[in-house]
């Protein structure tokens, strides 16, 4: 039987939009926030990957309890669109403030950094994409329109990364460049992101939880289950471990190669205007991926099955580019790194169909609605993922004796910026693989959907 549809297109796009606003903040941070403090503040890069990496201490704590919050919200909006609404508000703030370093003295821009990066991610960061990530389960239950959700979000994510990278250096430039180029283009973007935001907030709805459950006594029991049961209930649920480390994994990833990108371009490839090339023939490939992506889930028969042969095909794809890379082979690594990130692509789309198909695992298996705290392991994924990614870039630099006041680095530099750029996609795309083939979970729904629907005939 044909699963209802609950929304039009022009919603499924209102709501991709959301990802417009949140890459944003995202993209100048796992790209830019390195290169900002250390070339144009003069900051030491392993001081502020440690302080990168504490500050990831407190996102730990914040995105469970604040997962809880949304689960235990009431208002007209539902649950999750005010947590989105108002938590873009601080977000596009704190972006601001983040490339607002004040000249008060050395010790006091370290400090002044890690309160503004700390309630960007932990607060403001973490309450805005818990709620967006949950949304795409409260606005259906049909799961291909979740699937297409996915793709629709991660184009407009991936369109915004590549407008960004092509874009933020030369609008420094273009505003004075330094820091009051840097101050004007996160003004720019983080009132962009607030617009969006609000419009993708007010253009759908969330279907009541009495008719995505169909039970309005067990809903009014999920209402109650507060923040210790919550943690009781994610223990019980292994996909979650799972889909959380493919999050972590590929956002530590994304943030390593985001944030070494320009630093690969400019020392090892010596043209820093190459990254808008390869941010273009990393990124359009992604695109046509993800508009392909319902239909190829469809095809294969899973969103797992899927992923697995395209994960495959990357790693193949990555050693090329190593090769290439080597070489400096200007053309075959654009070659590689184009169907590299093609093949790579569809796991982006299918992640947040993935996290709720592990939500509604937990509500098959328990009889209990968590969609908050299980969607919080995206939030924990982008922020810790791309923020340990970031620290380690910097942490690395520094133990490599990168000089930001020098125009050409030492040979150890070169050959860990390398590494970073070219080697590490291997490392973490062999992890991922692993992680997708654990993740079961779809089958487990059907199984368990299939079993108790015999029960019932019996």
């Amino acid at each position: 039987m044909e699963e209802k549809k609950y929304l039009k297109w022009y919603q499924k796009m209102a709501y991709g939009t959301g990802d417009i606003a949140g890459n944003c903040g995202y993209c100048l941070m796992s790209s830019f926030i390195m290169l900002y403090l250390s070339t144009t503040v003069g900051l030491n890069t392993a001081i502020i990957g440690v302080l990168m990496m504490v500050s990831k201490i407190f996102d730990g704590f914040t995105d469970i309890i604040f997962g809880n919050l949304m689960d235990r919200t009431k208002s007209k909006l539902g649950k999750a669109r005010p947590w989105m609404l108002f938590g873009q508000i601080g977000v596009s703030l704190t972006l601001f403030l983040c490339f607002y370093i004040p000249d008060v003295g050395t010790t006091m821009q370290y400090v002044y950094f890690f309160v503004f990066y700390t309630a960007y991610n932990a607060i403001f960061y973490t309450a805005n994409s818990i709620s967006y990530a949950a949304l795409a389960a409260k606005i259906t239950k049909n799961s291909q329109e979740r699937v297409q959700l996915g793709s629709i979000r991660f184009i407009f994510a991936t369109l915004t990364t590549l407008v960004i990278s092509y874009t933020a250096m030369g609008l420094v430039d273009r505003f004075g460049g330094g820091a009051k180029g840097w101050r004007m283009v996160a003004l720019i973007f983080a009132v962009i992101a607030l617009v969006v935001n609000t419009f993708s907030v007010l253009m759908v709805r969330e279907v009541p939880d009495e008719e995505r459950q169909g039970d309005t006594t067990e809903v009014k029991e999920t209402e109650r289950i507060g923040l210790m049961e919550s943690f009781q209930l994610l223990k019980k649920n292994k996909y979650f471990f799972i889909i959380l480390g493919v999050y972590l994994v590929n956002y530590i990833y994304s943030g390593i190669t985001q944030g070494v990108g320009i630093y690969f371009m400019t020392y090892y490839m010596g043209d820093a205007s190459l990254l808008g090339t390869f941010s273009l023939v990393s990124l359009i490939p992604v695109m046509i991926i993800l508009s392909l992506t319902p239909v190829l889930v469809k095809k294969c028969g899973s969103m797992r099955k899927m992923n697995l042969i395209s994960r495959v095909i990357s790693l193949i794809m990555g050693v090329g580019f190593i090769i290439a890379a080597l070489n400096k082979n200007l053309i075959l690594m654009l070659v590689f790194a184009f169907f590299r990130n093609m093949a790579g692509g569809p796991l982006t789309g299918t992640l947040n169909a993935f996290v709720a198909e592990t939500s509604d695992y937990t509500w098959r298996t328990q009889k209990k609605r968590i969609d908050g705290v299980i969607f919080s392991c995206s939030s924990v994924g982008v922020k810790v993922g791309s923020g340990l990614g970031s620290a380690l870039l910097g942490l690395l630099l520094a133990a490599g004796g990168f000089d930001g006041t020098a125009t050409v680095q030492a040979a150890g530099v070169v050959n860990t910026i390398f590494a970073l750029y070219a080697v590490s996609p291997i490392i973490f795309g062999s992890i991922s693989l692993f992680l997708v083939w654990k993740l079961n979970v779809e089958k487990e729904n059907r199984d368990w959907d299939l079993e108790h629907a015999e029960g019932e005939s019996a």
